[in-house]
């Protein structure tokens, strides 16, 4: 397993980060995601032989946020 930060914009309240971590969660090879409201960071364990960081912003992307870049 790989952890990895993805800064996100958008994520204005606690349903923000529900939908962001459920976002991820979905996707197959992503075992956890756990964002902070405050620093608007998601902090993502996965599996880089299911799933790549591209796949994960997508994820973000698709749920209607944005990525830092």
């Amino acid at each position: 397993m790989e952890r990895l930060e993805i800064k996100v914009e958008g994520m204005t309240c606690g349903g923000c980060v529900t939908s962001v971590q459920n976002a991820l969660t979905q996707r197959d090879g992503v075992s956890t995601a756990t964002a902070d409201l405050d620093s608007g960071i998601v902090a993502v364990e996965f599996d880089p032989a299911v799933i790549q960081q591209p796949g994960l912003q997508e994820a973000i992307i698709d749920a209607g946020f944005d990525v830092a870049a």
